[in-house]
């Protein structure tokens, strides 16, 4: 009897009668012999319609507890309706929110990460027969006050949940039937893989692919949970992402991924002398704001420029934060710019293969996209570029890499 870890979006539940399809999926599984643990999202729609109230409640201000207190509530709905209408059909279902099974996180109110999983309640309801219903997206920390994990926080609650209970695999039901080498929305010729490592899905999520979250894939990779990602409205066979083997490594790049999410900001004439970037990088680590890639320019007479860049959704923050600190370090100004994307080539076989880079820079520079800033990992080389040019250097780049052919 093998146990199974089930996660389901929010466009799987987003009405009665898509329950009632991920109904049928879980009574199909358990019918098979196996422990079902089940794990959703809120309604597709319902955590902005939440967030939205808390905005206009709180004049766009909202606190941070309450906040996550509110929008914490999309998911009772559909572990509730799920449980209910497995007990209709004849299959024992018991729901539970973070704090009965006790999802311990840290104290980061919005990006909250977890520590720990009480597997205890799980277990007992397990032995019984029952199907197990669990709200992603959540926790409580250690004051028990509700937390939430950032967008896309239920894979990663299904994923911490499978590493506790040391499930046997941690099925990710989306609205997509697997993971494909860049999106297939935006080039047709697209394939879907059937299987990926962990580096390269941590990689690819990172790097703007939306299949799953980067912290879900951490989660797996260090506990050795094997994902099995397929779409909840076809039986068509979806992507394993599992431990790397040879066969993935003759494959020098397995994916292309975009992010339009993406701005770039630079401090001017900043002074090059130690402790400044820690200034900088620290008055927005103290706020949980993620910094992606970072380039400083040479030094020139005792100055420098220094870029990075964040999200979209933290430039507000980001502008209010910065500009104050800029001046306390006496830089001469800060820039920012929003109008860039993020295009990023991805596959372990680049270990052994020289000339990527080059191969990259090549094919763009043959299509006239200029580069702003290029990051580059073991595994994955990511160039910034003028958001006007996101399509085509993404198809380029497919066909480039030879990933449109089997």
């Amino acid at each position: 009897m093998a146990l199974i870890v089930q996660k389901y979006g929010g466009t799987s539940v987003a009405n009665l009668d898509k329950i009632r399809n991920v109904a049928d999926r879980v009574i199909r599984a358990k019918e098979g012999g196996n422990n079902l643990v089940v794990v959703l999202s809120a309604m597709a729609g319902e955590t902005d319609r939440l967030i939205g109230l808390a905005n206009q409640a709180s004049e766009g201000k909202p606190d941070d507890r309450e906040y996550d207190a509110l929008i914490a509530t999309g998911e009772q709905v559909t572990v509730t309706l799920l449980a209910l209408t497995l007990n209709r059909l004849g299959h024992k279902a018991r729901s539970f929110l973070a704090h009965q099974v006790k999802i311990h996180t840290d104290r980061a109110h919005m990006k909250a990460r977890i520590l720990k999983v009480d597997t205890r309640e799980i277990e007992r309801e397990l032995k019984k027969g029952h199907v197990v219903v669990v709200a992603g997206f959540q926790g409580v920390d250690t004051e028990n006050h509700v937390t939430t994990l950032g967008r896309g926080g239920s894979d990663t609650s299904a994923v911490a949940l499978a590493a506790a209970l040391k499930a046997d695999v941690c099925e990710i039901y989306t609205d997509v039937d697997g993971v494909y080498t860049t999106d297939p929305n935006l080039c047709r010729s697209a394939r879907k893989l059937v299987k990926v490592s962990y580096d390269e899905m941590l990689e690819m999520a990172s790097a703007g692919a939306k299949v799953l979250h980067p912290r879900s894939v951490e989660l797996a990779k260090k506990y050795d949970v094997p994902i099995y990602v397929k779409s909840s409205f076809t039986d068509d066979e979806g992507t394993l992402v599992t431990k790397e083997d040879e066969e993935m490594e003759a494959v020098v790049v397995s994916g292309v991924t975009y992010d339009r999410d993406q701005a770039k900001v630079t401090v001017v004439h900043v002074p090059d002398r130690p402790g400044i970037a820690a200034r900088l990088f620290t008055t927005l680590s103290d706020r949980n704001i993620p910094v992606d890639m970072i380039i400083q320019n040479a030094s020139v007479e005792a100055f420098t420029d220094l870029s990075f860049t964040v999200s979209k959704k933290d430039m507000r923050e980001v502008e209010r934060l910065i500009g104050p600190v800029a001046s306390d370090i006496g830089a001469q100004g800060v820039q920012y710019d929003q109008n860039i994307s993020k295009v990023s080539i991805i596959g372990v076989g680049m270990r052994s293969h020289a000339g990527v880079a080059s191969q990259m820079f090549a094919a763009l520079a043959k299509e006239g996209i200029n580069i702003l800033m290029i990051s580059t990992s073991e595994i994955k080389i990511s160039c910034v570029i003028e958001s006007k040019y996101t399509e085509l250097a993404v198809m380029v780049l497919h066909e480039t890499f030879g990933l449109d052919r089997k």
